[in-house]
């Protein structure tokens, strides 16, 4: 018998057995239900972004703006943005209420109906906000997207694609995993926003103090605090090649134990840790080639690097035979050491020229989510692994 259809028997002591979903285990918690989460933040977003220069259509009663009109022109790229940007939504919601036990119409209508709403919300709220457009056309696009996801994702139910992914996932990761699962596919997100060193996910330091003082300048209370930041800036010198290169296995490690918590003891391990050394190249190589031209993609492979992803799969390797628990607790430390050490990375000249040209450019649409990933997602990690740690055994 191989390891994947164990029994719960058979279990690693103190390590809990998946569990049945649907009918004859309860209702069931997927990945797809945080997954639906953050995409509707980060569409609202998206739609919101730079939430700034909030102001009152002169003239308009309240019930006016309640009313969308059809635009003057139309502009092909926007149309197909607002009909695929709801697309996975509908999806997402979909497949959340399914795989928590829901009938499969009740839950189509009510995914198109949390998408409808969703975007009519966002195309009635952009109408405070300057050089925004909203129209009747993006609320129908809009919901076009999202009756298009759910209607992909109802079929893909019907085809049983979705059953034969859970009968997968029963075999790889242990039950409760959504949580995990739904970070180890944000994880390449992040890593599209242009880092500080490679794989380094965290928020910097320099943004960090950057952000406050922006955020505190007109807060009364606030001025003292706003002068001490001002009046005492972090010192931070580059990072030498040894400091690199630790950053570099961290940010390598964390995800892999991430998935060593929620995955059994053995060879399936090994295919993760290989696969996200794998996803983090392609991811990295990507980002460089959107921020720097596709002649410099892999400008970031310095002389560490290669090192440094041999030490982490080396270490990754050392840890297939250990309990999940510990991986859990490993991987709160890893995480933690690597946000620590990307605070103290300051930005390069060429760090921040590519930071300028996301900001005010060619990846606006995408600035914000990338970014926010990728100083989110190592806390966030943190957070769910010491959730993981603090669980009573079942």
């Amino acid at each position: 018998m191989s390891d994947g259809d164990a029994s719960p028997a058979s279990e690693p002591p103190g390590e809990p057995a998946a569990e049945p979903s649907g009918a004859m285990g309860g209702r069931h918690r997927s990945s797809a239900v945080p997954l639906a989460l953050v995409f509707a933040g980060l569409i609202v977003y998206a739609s919101l972004y730079p939430f700034a220069g909030w102001f009152w259509p002169a003239g308009a009663a309240p019930t006016e703006l309640l009313a969308l009109t059809m635009p003057r022109w139309r502009i092909p790229a926007d149309m197909w943005f607002n009909f695929l940007g709801y697309l996975p939504l509908g999806a997402l919601l979909y497949g959340a209420g399914v795989r928590s036990g829901g009938r499969a119409l009740p839950v189509w209508l009510g995914a198109v109906l949390l998408g409808v709403a969703l975007s009519y919300a966002m195309e009635v709220t952009q109408q405070f906000l300057p050089r925004r457009y909203p129209s009747l056309l993006d609320l129908m696009l809009n919901g076009a997207g999202t009756v298009g996801g759910a209607t992909l994702a109802a079929v893909l139910q019907a085809l049983r694609v979705i059953d034969h992914w859970q009968a997968a996932r029963n075999r790889w990761f242990i039950w409760r995993s959504g949580g995990a699962l739904a970070l180890m596919l944000l994880w390449p997100v992040g890593l599209l926003f242009p880092a500080p060193m490679p794989l380094g996910l965290g928020p910097g330091w320099e943004r960090l103090q950057g952000g406050l003082v922006e955020l505190l300048t007109d807060v009364a209370w606030a001025q003292d605090w706003l002068l001490s930041l001002e009046a005492s800036p972090l010192e931070l010198s580059r990072l030498v090649p040894m400091q690199e290169g630790l950053g570099v296995m961290l940010g390598l490690l964390g995800p892999c134990l991430l998935a060593f918590s929620v995955t059994r003891p053995g060879w399936r391990r090994a295919v993760l840790a290989l696969g996200a050394a794998l996803l983090g190249f392609c991811t990295t190589t990507l980002s460089a080639a959107l921020n720097f031209g596709p002649g410099h993609a892999l400008a970031w492979l310095t002389p560490v690097v290669w090192p440094a992803f041999i030490v982490a799969l080396a270490v990754a390797a050392a840890l297939l035979m250990a309990n999940q628990r510990l991986a859990a607790t490993l991987g709160i430390v890893v995480l933690s050491a690597q946000v620590m050490l990307v605070a103290q990375a300051p930005a390069d000249p060429y760090f921040a020229d590519s930071l300028q040209a996301w900001e005010q450019g060619r990846f606006i649409r995408f600035h914000g989510l990338a970014q926010w990933v990728g100083w989110l997602w190592p806390l966030a990690a943190i957070a769910w692994l010491a959730g993981r740690v603090a669980s009573p055994r079942k």
